[in-house]
């Protein structure tokens, strides 16, 4: 059923079949998917909590951290309630707009969860590189205004190719393949020319992440010449301490997204199945491993933590 307009028409509503290939498992399935859910709430309300409270704790790394434990709720929040009500309820219909909201929150967080990761590399170079000065380079203002400027190049990014979709034409075909509604996969259903679409999410992509991935490679290749030239092995574990952690987020993070993109364009002989889940771990699998990881590998977080449930003192 279409709902029409002057210029343009669109369905009331879109199908997502969840995870086409293992109708029979959904429910099952769901268990896990809801415990990862619910890992992900919990551990970066934690974060969240901690940060704010501890005013010791409102230096660069960990602002940024409670900056990347809200975009990580929202990053979740924004696909698994749905997902958990299609595997569980069979409530396959999404209705339009709400589809395009979707949209719009997975990809203009997803652009900012990448920022954010790139500020944090940034801000792990200026503590190792210019120890004495990072007061001073990274002062609260100063990560205010990188924070402000993530969300803004994610709405700037995004904003248009939602636009651009909401004013083409759909074909009879309401079916979306997969457990959430994503661009490219929308972008599927339009019967029109989507060739510019297809351009400007392509080269934003590239541009964004690409932007994003060669900072912090620059900025991991510098910590490590500087790391080697540590004189001692104490100060050399110390200083790998603190971004082992932070690369294993990125990695978390970046080899799941990279694939479920190259996957959408380029990966026609990728069985669905397995794109299909990659897609799905890439929204879940990040908001709930970087609580965790910080948790574990940053010893002020650690202690609170420790602190909170035993009620005493690390």
């Amino acid at each position: 059923m279409l709902a029409s307009g002057n210029t343009s028409s669109h369905p009331l509503f879109f199908i997502l079949l969840g995870i086409p290939g293992l109708e029979n498992y959904h429910f099952w399935i769901a268990f896990p998917l809801c415990a990862m859910y619910l890992v992900a709430i919990v551990g970066n309300i934690i974060v969240l909590h901690i940060v704010r409270t501890d005013h010791t704790l409102h230096e660069p790394m960990y602002l940024f951290l409670a900056m990347l434990a809200i975009t990580d709720l929202t990053l979740s929040s924004s696909t698994q309630p749905k997902m958990l009500a299609i595997l569980w309820f069979h409530a396959h219909e999404i209705e339009y707009h709400a589809c395009l909201i979707q949209v719009f929150f997975i990809h203009a967080f997803s652009s900012v969860e990448s920022g954010l990761l790139m500020a944090m590399a940034l801000d792990r170079y200026v503590a190792i590189c210019f120890p004495l000065h990072h007061s001073t380079i990274l002062t609260p203002a100063i990560v205010g205004k990188l924070g402000a400027a993530v969300m803004m190049r994610g709405l700037l990014w995004v904003s248009p190719f939602c636009f651009m979709v909401s004013g083409m034409p759909f074909c009879h075909n309401h079916v979306i393949p997969q457990s959430y509604c994503e661009h490219m996969a929308v972008l599927k259903l339009v019967c029109a020319d989507t060739r510019v679409n297809r351009a400007y999410g392509l080269s934003g992509a590239f541009f964004v992440v690409g932007f994003d991935i060669i900072v912090i490679s620059i900025s991991y290749v510098m910590i490590l010449r500087t790391v080697l030239r540590l004189p001692s092995d104490e100060a050399w574990l110390k200083a790998f301490g603190t971004c082992a952690s932070h690369i294993c987020v990125i990695l978390a993070f970046y080899i799941p997204a990279l694939f479920t993109f190259l996957t959408h364009r380029f990966g026609r002989h990728v069985p669905r199945v397995v794109h299909i889940m990659f897609a799905n771990f890439y929204l879940l699998v990040p908001p709930m491993l970087n609580p965790i990881i910080y948790g574990v590998r940053t010893k002020q977080i650690r202690d609170r933590v420790i602190q909170g449930c035993c009620g005493k003192d690390p």
